[in-house]
């Protein structure tokens, strides 16, 4: 419930993935308390999703990366002439690059 209100300011403000990653961090210290879980389980733990213990949490900058990157190809393909032209730019730090990121698996997915 938490994550889909963090989501969409987090989509429309230019908010690095520093950010993110800082908020994330509070988060999984605050929901690690609550659980009760120990300070020893790793995030492999809690985010994966073929283990036999898995909670149903999700990481906020995985579901950041996803959002801005469906942002990107939303806005390269449309079909208003004017947002063709003006190519948006998105930022989001030094650390990811979006557009490297979109590049990429479309290579990817040529190959």
């Amino acid at each position: 419930m938490l994550i889909p209100k963090l989501l969409w300011p987090l989509l429309v403000y230019e908010i690095c993935s520093t950010t993110v990653e800082a908020i994330e961090a509070k988060i999984n210290k605050f929901t690690r308390r609550w659980l009760g879980l120990l300070p020893g389980l790793t995030d492999v733990a809690t985010y994966c999703r073929k283990a036999k213990l898995r909670l149903p949490l999700k990481s906020i900058l995985e579901e950041y990366k996803c959002g801005k990157a469906r942002l990107l190809s939303m806005l390269e393909d449309s079909e208003d002439p004017v947002v063709k032209t003006v190519q948006p730019t998105i930022k989001t730090g030094r650390k990811w690059k979006v557009v490297e990121a979109v590049d990429e698996a479309k290579e990817c997915l040529k190959i």
